[in-house]
């Protein structure tokens, strides 16, 4: 076994064995897929790969941490790309999920309501609504502006927790075998991390159980870009900056339509890896073709 598939499979050991142990501990305490809880598991779910990365890195092999994990805040264009392209990703799916069957523009925001029932309780869905008819304009504006702020900020460390694993650590261990090969493998195993999460009905509340499937190949379209973004940004905090809007401006897409499922429109749903697929497409004709940069 290779140094690398040994560190590879060290670190994904552990992660997978904290993750999984700490969604157990969660539903033995008594925790509920509702709020608050929700949020506290899934954040501290996100760190625990950084957490993991730094031990194998530097405790377990005692090798640096900035230079080989991509820890860089030079600033490039493509720190932008980052920041606004998962925005643009969601209005695209918004656009595609009105092209489904069954599925309706909905500026009342009935089907969003529909879709906190699983997580919200009646009172906070109640407060939820008062809020948004209390806007001065229109809450799909106000959730495009607070994502843009959150996407570069909190979330954005959030998105490090699992960035400096996922782009950092696994993806320099991975390089070995080619972009595509390496981010294809990565967005599987990302995929799978992700399945206690969406058992308890993060993402796919609806169909929880499919919704690990789906989650995966979710994760599978969305890997080549979030490491296309790291390699030309020669950066994991610019993986950190998309994992971070993508997060805060997902909802978007979910926003303003009514009709349809979790596995048919959003992001991560159908809509969304129609969306995905074409800027997958676009990022392997732009590298054919168009890009000046040194390939990573």
């Amino acid at each position: 076994m290779s140094k690398s598939i040994q560190k590879a499979t060290i670190f994904l050991c552990l992660t997978f064995l904290a993750n999984y142990l700490m969604v157990t501990l969660y539903l033995y305490l008594g925790g509920k897929w509702v709020m608050p809880g929700t949020l506290i598991i899934s954040i501290a779910y996100m760190f625990v790969p950084m957490i993991m990365a730094i031990v194998v890195q530097k405790l377990i092999y005692k090798e640096p941490l900035k230079e080989p994990l991509g820890i860089s805040f030079k600033l490039n264009r493509w720190f932008l790309v980052a920041w606004l392209l998962p925005p643009l990703i969601a209005l695209a799916t918004l656009g595609v999920s009105l092209l489904l069957p069954g599925v309706e523009f909905s500026p009342q925001m009935a089907g969003l309501m529909e879709r906190f029932k699983s997580t919200l309780t009646p009172e906070q869905l109640r407060q939820m609504e008062q809020q948004m008819t209390a806007f001065p304009i229109h809450p799909f504006l106000i959730a495009l502006l607070q994502g843009l702020i959150a996407g570069i900020t909190v979330n954005a460390v959030a998105g490090f927790g699992e960035e400096l694993g996922w782009r950092g650590l696994l993806q320099k261990e991975f390089g070995f075998m080619g972009f595509w090969r390496s981010s294809a493998l990565i967005g599987v195993i990302w995929g799978i991390w992700h399945a206690p999460l969406i058992l308890l009905g993060h993402n796919y509340p609806q169909h929880p159980v499919a919704g690990v499937f789906m989650m995966t190949v979710f994760t599978l379209l969305l890997s080549p870009i979030f490491s296309y973004v790291r390699l030309k940004a020669k950066s994991v905090i610019a993986a950190a900056i998309i994992h971070g809007s993508l997060n805060a401006t997902v909802g978007l897409a979910l926003m303003v339509v009514a009709g349809g499922t979790d596995l048919t429109i959003g992001v991560t749903g159908l809509a969304g890896f129609i969306v995905l697929a074409l800027v997958n497409l676009c990022l392997f004709l732009y590298d054919r073709f168009l890009a000046k940069e040194t390939k990573g």
